[in-house]
This record gives structure tokens, sequence and C-alpha cells, in this order.
């Protein structure tokens, strides 16, 4: 089971919506390279509003997935993608289940 998990809330800049989307469709591939990561999901919950979800089983995944390749590119391009910085929340995952 997961232990932990980190989810990420993203503001797109007004007229950049379509290039987060991208950026966050893009970023599933590097996701599935990582080792620790066990779930990872890009979402939208509104017109500008964006977020990541992801699992792992331990700290050492999630430290890992922090310090990773896409963690990377997100902060590269967070100035000019969004209107604030990605506001990052570490969760501890008391249950899960899957189908």
């Amino acid at each position: 089971m997961s232990k932990v998990a980190l989810q990420v809330t993203l503001e797109a800049r007004p007229g950049k919506e379509k290039e987060v989307e991208q950026f966050l469709r893009e970023g599933v591939n590097i996701a599935r390279g990582e080792q620790g990561t066990r779930s990872w999901f890009a979402l939208r919950f509104g017109p500008r509003k964006f977020g990541i979800f992801d699992t792992f089983d331990d700290e050492t995944g999630r430290q890992a997935h922090v310090g990773g390749e896409l963690a990377k590119a997100l902060f590269a391009r967070a100035e000019e993608l969004f209107s604030t910085a990605p506001q990052i929340e570490q969760i501890d995952i008391l249950a899960e289940k899957h189908s």
C-alpha cells in the first residue's frame, strides 16, 4: 500500500492554459520512469486551476520524486506558466482501494 502522497495545486497564467495542460500530459512519461512513484495523476479543476496527485510507498520514494526530473521541469517553467508558485502539500495516506 502507498503510505504517502503529494498534492500540487497549479494556477495557469491567463493564456497559458493549453501549455499547462500539455506540460502535464507529457509529465506522465517522466513519472512512469520513476521507480518509487506508485501512481501519478494530472488534474484539471477549472479553466485555470490544475493539479498533480501522486503516491509513494514511503518517504524515500516521495523525496526521490521531489528531487527528480519532473519536479525540476515543473519549477524550471513555473514563472512562465503559473500565476502563483506551485502549492505543494505532503499527505499521509490512511487507506486506499484499487479495482
